[in-house]
């Protein structure tokens, strides 16, 4: 009978995957609910707690139901959140984003308020407010790159002066930073960050969001500011060029099509790196798990490790009270 012979040292990975306690102790990347940023859609009225069908699970919430959901979130361990804003009316110029009663203005007073140590960010652009439905003021069919920027740099430092403690330009417009900085430091409000929408690409995968916010494009698209995703020196670039104009956070926006370029981004630059798990992306998970194709938990922890692994320090995820909900259980 032949008896093969082992080597003395036999190299055994399995030996630090072989029960939970293990895994934990060795595990290079970890995933906490303090990671989270949870984007939430606010409009008016009260006690509206409108599904969103594209996105199960999220919701169009009055101030009140957005207060309420925001204390649920806060038991999970999560600290931060996004809001994005549904106004009653819209116009050509957007104006309800920068109106000092305007609706992201509203739910940041009322969040500050009530829950004084919660984490508020908010976005900065002009889409879910103007008739056309673009990132900026429309003149000869086109975005006119510099006179968005005033109008920028106003939503943000009202949403500043509302209280606001990360302003997050997605607009995609050259010196937006620049802009609002320049203006809320004159306005005295130096103390609030900027988190650039850095690395935005132009994507398939914000369908979903662009139904929940009523944002899409009446005309066009918005590849004419937003990236091409064939290109991934191209947001070294852009991030480059956010931070030297002051912003304080850097994100990859979507997440998964782009972990290469987040990866990228993570090995040069220090600052604090976001990305952003988008709409489509949790819409996809969704839909797979609705119909028994994966298990939904785990995929979705998954897909945020594998973000977290890329490089990303903040994670802003639909995702996130079901993922906080499940960690806790591990």
């Amino acid at each position: 009978m032949q008896v093969t012979q082992r080597p003395e040292r036999a190299v055994r990975l399995r030996r630090l995957r072989r029960t939970d306690a293990i895994r934990e102790l060795v595990r290079e990347t970890r995933l906490h609910p303090h990671q989270f940023v949870y984007p939430m859609f606010v409009r008016g009225g009260r006690r509206v707690r409108e599904p969103i069908p594209s996105m199960p699970g999220q919701f169009r919430l009055s101030v009140d139901e957005l207060v309420s959901d925001v204390s649920a979130i806060r038991g999970l361990g999560i600290d931060a959140v996004l809001l994005f804003g549904l106004p009653d009316a819209k116009d050509p110029a957007g104006s309800g984003a920068y109106a000092d009663d305007g609706i992201v203005q509203q739910a940041v007073r009322t969040l500050r308020a009530a829950h004084p140590d919660l984490i508020v960010m908010t976005d900065v652009c002009l889409c879910e407010y103007t008739t056309h439905g673009h990132c900026g003021l429309v003149r000869d069919d086109d975005v006119d790159n510099d006179a968005t920027l005033e109008l920028l740099a106003r939503t943000a430092v009202s949403q500043a002066v509302a209280g606001a403690d990360v302003v997050a330009p997605s607009a995609m417009m050259d010196g937006q930073v620049a802009a609002i900085r320049r203006a809320m430091d004159e306005t005295g409000c130096q103390h609030v960050a900027i988190m650039g929408y850095s690395a935005k690409y132009a994507s398939a995968f914000y369908g979903p969001f662009r139904e929940a916010a009523g944002s899409a494009p009446q005309f066009g698209d918005r590849r004419g500011y937003q990236m091409d995703p064939s290109n991934a020196r191209e947001a070294e670039r852009e991030v480059a060029v956010d931070l030297a104009e002051g912003a304080d956070i850097v994100m990859v926006k979507p997440a998964l099509p782009f972990l290469d370029v987040l990866s990228r981004i993570r090995r040069t630059v220090t600052a604090p790196l976001a990305a952003y798990n988008v709409s489509g992306e949790y819409a996809m998970v969704k839909a797979a798990a609705e119909h028994g194709w994966l298990d939904e938990p785990r995929a979705v922890l998954e897909v945020l490790t594998a973000i977290a692994r890329a490089g990303a320090d903040l994670i802003i995820t639909y995702h996130a009270k079901e993922a906080a909900a499940w960690l806790s259980r591990r």
